[in-house]
């Protein structure tokens, strides 16, 4: 009873208010009646009875708090004294707000993306067994099929073993073929993990009966809601998938992405069908790995003894097929992020992120050491006045640690609803086009959790650490000179804090300069093609199920049709994209090598299958020799055009190359007709690397990229270029893009790197500038009375600058040299991420001058002129 009477007392009214101001008034009104019969006038007796009893509202609140109190009533009166107390500082209140909100947005994003990317498994039941299987020394998740079947079935330590790839499809589910990817799964894939169907069923091992034997698709729920509206009754339709008929049986659960969390496809397929899907069947060839192996773990079996059972099945699999599996090692990894291949990766960039996030949640709290130190300075005679009057310094901590209070749950709120703003963007962003790659970043309540607590607990220790030298002062000392004492000329805690906030500044805006003239660059380097004016139609056309004589027949059928295309200046063709994500190599060995092994390649090229048209329309300069003619087809020897390394590194020379041979790995000899320019193949920071180019006749494949240069803005011939390629055959499926939209997968590391940076550097500028704010104001206000007897003594405008702005300026110097030196080492890295990144860049360096001079002159402003405007005689009256 005794604690819900004490829970009833901090909600109930304060009904006894009214009593205790009733009690204490007739103490006075009794004692003005004695004074009045001594002799004393009424008005008097009541004056000199007020100032015998002393602080009326100190014993309010001592009788108020005897009584039990009201912790609700009084809570409300302290937000609203601090509401009105912020309300008359504005500039304090938005400097404070802002700067909680950059720090803890900051955060709350970076946190988010962590948690979404790396910290939270992925959404299926018991996740904390799954494993993904990597194979070799270099940590590969690619498997082949039959490895994948004896892995399966030959290990001890797994309960199930699922197998995944991704393929895009030619869908049409009303009419209108597009472009969909698909997971192609192995028929055990839902059953393992655990899944249940959000509607329908799924499909199942007992579904598989051999080649193209499983003509069913689940659909993921976001796909389902976005192309079929949610329809309910969608289980049971037929759908084509590369014009072949296809059963929707289901919709997955929402949330389900499937084991690969960047990956978020349209719907799931049997790897059975896998000659429908992607043209081929493969599911033989045991040296051809493309797929992601997951198993989910035994209870009682350890990470270390799956890898070794896996490991001694590796040694079977390397005996009995000694060329395929030669030196098969195992290793587990968490699913997720294709293992470690883009898992270390990922984690170290998100790594880094976190460490300058809790640097701008450093520099965000020594700013709110600032900002309220100046606080405390301005209000050190308000606070003064009411000890004076009898106010305990336990109230007044009360009332400050309300005001703390809604300041960091302002600035929290604001910086949870624009990390939320972010969030969401970050959620539907695809940044790289025509491939699904998405960021399941969405917040969750650990997130918001986490925000909240860093948003109180910066608001209470920043904000209220400060007062203390207030509280523990005189207060007829401040009341009577305005001040508690002088600026000291020791190195406190804070200027050390507003140092570190400038170095963190310094080094965010050098990298940010840095990484954004170093993409800038890359968009303008040779890359050995011209992307300028071109225009790329992307499609398979095993999408439209042509097959064998009729792939070529139509690929030319497209070349000639979109030659006839007034504005068009050239038109290739070429199976997969230089920068892009489908690159392939081949080892290639000089003519004379008989022993073709790994150890006698004279090395790895990257391998192009082209139309006689492709080079001329890609812009790659021809250097000597000739490019392909119509009639290097499948009857004609074969032959290659090569790039300058090629030339190089085989033959000494690209003068030496034209007319030579050399050998692809399966002996097969290839005359080398013609030399281009180097380029970049795979990554923007790569060094030479070795290119061939072979007649798409002589090596026919499905996939085929147009390119389409033309003379004039090439987006004005989007319209006729649909029309061209709908006019040949409206079942095919493609997709028109410019070649700059291409390269964003290239650019995709690059331009992460430079806008995160760019955006933790705008955001550090930020804090610099309310932390210099804050320190400048600090010391305006503590020595407003020192400046006014300087002025009055007849001292000029720039010596009271110098003194009430030069600790904060010396600050800044030195912070911002330091972070100069830290800037310029630390983006050495940013040369690995962004393509020609150099910090011995002159504009670079004259822009982190300019910036940082900026960024003093903003912060310094408002304070000078509240120091050059200090009126003496008025400073000197108030004494």
């Amino acid at each position: 009873m005794r604690l819900i009477d004490s829970v009833r007392s901090l909600f109930k009214s304060s009904s006894s208010t009214s009593e205790i101001d009733e009690e204490l008034r007739s103490h006075i009104e009794h004692r003005a009646d004695d004074l009045e019969r001594s002799g004393l006038s009424r008005a008097e007796a009541e004056r000199r009875a007020r100032i015998e009893f002393g602080g009326y509202v100190r014993y309010k609140e001592e009788s108020h708090q005897a009584l039990g109190g009201n912790f609700i009533e009084i809570l409300f009166q302290d937000i609203r004294f601090s509401l009105r107390m912020l309300r008359k500082a504005p500039g304090f209140t938005v400097a404070a707000v802002l700067t909680l909100a950059l720090g803890i947005g900051a955060n709350t994003v970076v946190f988010s993306v962590l948690n979404g990317l790396v910290l939270r498994p992925i959404n299926v039941p018991a996740a904390q067994g799954l494993y993904m299987i990597e194979r070799g020394s270099d940590a590969s998740p690619q498997q082949s099929y039959p490895d994948y079947r004896d892995l399966r079935d030959r290990n001890r330590s797994f309960d199930g073993m699922v197998a995944a790839s991704i393929a895009p499809v030619g869908f049409d589910a009303d009419g209108n073929a597009s472009t969909i990817w698909t997971n192609e799964v192995s028929g055990n894939y839902f059953d393992v993990l655990g899944i249940q169907p959000y509607l329908g069923r799924f499909f199942h091992g007992s579904d598989e009966h051999g080649p193209n034997s499983s003509p069913y698709i689940v659909l993921n729920y976001e796909f389902w809601r976005s192309r079929f509206q949610g329809d309910p009754n969608v289980a049971g339709r037929v759908v084509r998938v590369n014009k072949h008929p296809y059963t929707i049986l289901g919709v997955a659960p929402p949330k389900f992405r499937g084991t690969e969390i960047f990956f978020n496809c349209g719907f799931w397929v049997p790897m059975v069908d896998q000659e429908q899907i992607e043209g081929f069947n493969q599911l033989e060839g045991r040296a051809t790995r493309g797929m992601w192996l997951v198993g989910h773990l035994k209870l009682g079996v350890s990470p270390a003894q799956a890898t070794a059972d896996l490991n001694a099945v590796g040694t079977y699999l390397e005996k009995t097929y000694p060329k395929e599996d030669g030196g098969s090692t195992f290793s587990l990894a968490r699913p997720g992020l294709m293992g470690d291949m883009l898992g270390r990766p990922v984690r170290a960039f998100l790594a880094g992120l976190t460490l300058l996030a809790g640097l701008i949640l450093l520099a965000a709290c020594a700013n709110l050491g600032s900002l309220f130190a100046a606080r405390a300075a301005d209000r050190s005679r308000e606070v003064a006045l009411r000890l004076a009057l009898g106010s305990s310094r336990v109230r007044i901590v009360q009332q400050l640690l309300t005001e703390a209070g809604v300041v960091s749950l302002t600035g929290g709120a604001a910086g949870m609803v624009g990390s939320m703003i972010l969030l969401r963007w970050l959620s539907v962003w695809q940044p790289v086009p025509n491939f699904p790659i998405n960021l399941p970043v969405n917040a969750d309540a650990s997130v918001y959790g986490i925000a909240l607590l860093l948003a109180i607990a910066s608001g209470f220790l920043f904000g209220v650490v400060p007062v203390r030298e207030v509280l523990r002062s005189n207060p007829w000392h401040i009341v009577k000179s305005g001040v508690t004492r002088t600026v000291g000329r020791r190195v406190t805690a804070r200027d050390v804090l507003l140092v570190l906030q400038v170095v963190v500044c310094c080094v965010l805006v050098t990298s940010s300069l840095v990484a954004v003239r170093g993409l800038m660059r890359s968009l303008h380097s040779n890359m050995g093609f011209d992307p300028q004016n071109v225009l790329l139609v992307n499609t398979d056309l095993d999408m439209a199920d042509y097959r064998d004589e009729g792939v070529p027949l139509m690929q030319q059928r497209l070349i000639d049709a979109i030659e006839t295309i007034p504005g068009v200046k050239n038109a290739g063709l070429i199976d997969r994209m230089p920068l892009g994500l489908g690159w392939g190599t081949n080892m290639v060995y000089r003519d004379n090598i008989t022993d073709l092994k790994a150890s006698t390649s004279a090395g790895e090229a990257f391998t192009y299958n082209t139309s006689p048209g492709y080079l001329k329309a890609a812009g790659t300069t021809l250097l000597s020799g000739r490019l392909f003619a119509r009639h290097d087809d499948a009857k004609a020897p074969r032959v290659a055009v090569v790039n300058r390394e090629f030339a190089r590194k085989v033959f000494g020379s690209d003068q030496n190359a034209v007319g030579n041979y050399f050998k692809v790995f399966n002996g097969a000899r290839v005359q080398i007709v013609g030399v281009v320019e180097d380029g970049k193949y795979k990554t923007l920071t790569e060094d030479p690397q070795l290119a061939m180019f072979f007649p798409i006749l002589q090596a026919p494949t499905s996939a085929t990229w147009l390119v389409v240069r033309s003379n004039r803005d090439p987006l004005s011939l989007t319209a006729a270029l649909e029309s061209t390629v709908r006019g040949l055959d409206p079942g095919l499926p493609f997709t028109i893009l410019t070649w700059h939209k291409e390269l964003d997968s290239a650019l995709f590391a690059p331009r992460a790197a430079s806008i995160s940076l760019g955006v933790l550097g705008a955001l550090g500028a930020m804090l610099a500038v309310t932390g210099i704010f804050g320190m400048a104001s600090y010391s305006v206000g503590k020595r407003l009375r020192e400046l006014g007897i300087r002025m009055a003594l007849g001292a000029q405008r720039k010596e009271v600058l110098q003194a009430a702005l030069g600790r904060a300026c010396k600050l800044l110097a030195v912070g911002s040299a330091t972070g100069l030196l830290l800037g310029l080492v630390a983006t050495r890295v940013l040369a690995f991420i962004v393509y020609q990144a150099t910090p011995r860049d002159p504009l670079v360096l004259a822009g982190v001058v300019v910036v940082m001079l900026l960024l003093g002159l903003v912060a310094t402003w408002i304070p000078a002129q509240r120091a050059l405007s200090v009126d003496p005689l008025l400073l000197l009256r108030e004494d």
